[in-house]
């Protein structure tokens, strides 16, 4: 009997923590915690600044591409307008 006492005292003695969480293993995890999230942070505010760059980028150049057409066809109404005009100073 005392050696399966002993043997279960030997076991809660491995099993057991030896070294309860203190001030010094908080504070360590705190600092890591600060460092993971200052390496972080940069990147996912770049990812979202260029995110947003790129979505204003669309959008002008939507815009830009809508003006061009715009223009197109009122070059086109210009000339065909210059056209009548020339023809109907001919004409009289």
């Amino acid at each position: 009997m005392n050696d399966t006492l002993d043997i279960l005292d030997e076991v809660e003695e491995i099993l057991a923590p030896t070294q309860k969480m203190g001030v010094t293993y908080f504070l360590g995890v705190l600092i890591l915690v600060i460092l993971f999230l200052a390496a972080v942070f940069p990147k996912i505010y770049l990812q979202n600044q260029i995110y947003y760059k790129s979505r204003e980028i669309s959008k002008l150049k939507r815009e830009y591409d809508a003006l061009k057409e715009e223009n197109r066809l009122i070059k086109s109404k210009v000339e065909t307008i210059r056209f009548k005009n020339q023809i109907l100073d001919t004409l009289f």
